[in-house]
C-alpha cells in the first residue's frame, strides 16, 4: 500500500467554512468537507484504500493520537491544553485527523453524520432521562431515597 500524508494536514488553525462557527457547522458545511476529501483522495487514486475496515482503523489510530496528548495530564492541566499555542496546534490537528476519517467513514458507507447524531442523543434521553439532584448531596433524589 501506497504511504500518503493525512489530507486534513495544513499548517496552522483550518478555516471555518462559511455560513459556520469554529464549533459548529451544518449540513451543507459537512457535505462540502466531505466532497473537498473525497476530491483529495480522487486526486492521488487512494479511493481503493479507503474502504470501511481502512478507515475505522486510520480513525481509531488519530483518536489514539488526540489522547495521547492528554495522557499523563492531570485534570487540570488537561483542562488547559489550549493555553499553550504548540499544544493547542497538536489538539487542533488531531481533531481535524479524526473528523476527516470520521467524514470519510461516513461518506463511504453512506451515514449522515448529523442525522445519526441527532437520533443518538434522542435515544439516550430516553434511555437517561435527567434527574433532579438535591442540593447538599452527591447523587440524585432516587439515590439518597427521597423524591
Amino acid at each position: 500500500m501506497t504511504e500518503h500524508p493525512d489530507p486534513s494536514a495544513q499548517p496552522g488553525p483550518a478555516p471555518v467554512p462559511s455560513g459556520a462557527t469554529p464549533s459548529t457547522g451544518s449540513g451543507p458545511e459537512v457535505a462540502g468537507l466531505q466532497r473537498r476529501l473525497a476530491e483529495f483522495a480522487a486526486a492521488r487514486d487512494w479511493q481503493p484504500y479507503h474502504t470501511p475496515k481502512n478507515l475505522a482503523a486510520a480513525l481509531s489510530v488519530e483518536a489514539s493520537e488526540l489522547v495521547e496528548i492528554f495522557q499523563w495530564l492531570t485534570p487540570e492541566e488537561s483542562a488547559r491544553v489550549m493555553d499553550d499555542p504548540g499544544t493547542a496546534h497538536r489538539v487542533r490537528d488531531e481533531v481535524a485527523d479524526v473528523l476527516a476519517y470520521l467524514l470519510q467513514f461516513c461518506e463511504v458507507l453512506g451515514v449522515d453524520p448529523l442525522t445519526a447524531l441527532a437520533a443518538k442523543i434522542d435515544r439516550n434521553e430516553q434511555r437517561f432521562p435527567a434527574r433532579r439532584t438535591d442540593p447538599g448531596t452527591t447523587g440524585t433524589t432516587e439515590e439518597n431515597g427521597r423524591s
